[in-house]
């Protein structure tokens, strides 16, 4: 495996220690939808929470959440809407990113709630 996927699936479960560690219940991770993912779909009592996971060994260039352009909102909007259809989610939507940033050795954990709202088309 690559280097660039160790760190990716590094970043995904520490973020998902973070989440559970938040109290939120995780309902899914690396949900599939048409051949692309959702990180961590999960639920903080009140949300249906997704997760977008960013992971980086260093953000010298560009912080890990800018990295989510238009056009990834868009599909995790989508993707999004698959899921709730597909298991009857009967809850409002919240879309957060957690991003991963190795320093110094660490990994440091940036939670950004409500990081997004869904486009209108």
């Amino acid at each position: 495996m690559a280097d660039h996927n160790d760190l990716g699936k590094l970043g995904e479960d520490l973020a998902a220690k973070h989440v559970l560690s938040e109290g939120y219940k995780i309902l899914e991770r690396n949900w599939i939808y048409q051949k692309k993912e959702l990180d961590i779909v999960a639920t903080d009592g009140k949300s249906l929470v997704v997760v977008e996971v960013k992971s980086r060994s260093t953000d010298h260039f560009e912080h890990p959440a800018d990295a989510i352009t238009l056009s990834k909102i868009k599909f995790l909007c989508r993707a999004t809407q698959g899921y709730v259809d597909a298991k009857d989610i009967q809850m409002e939507v919240r879309f957060d990113v957690i991003s991963v940033i190795k320093r110094n050795g660490k990994f440091e954990i940036e939670h950004i709630e409500d990081a997004f709202i869904a486009p209108i088309d």
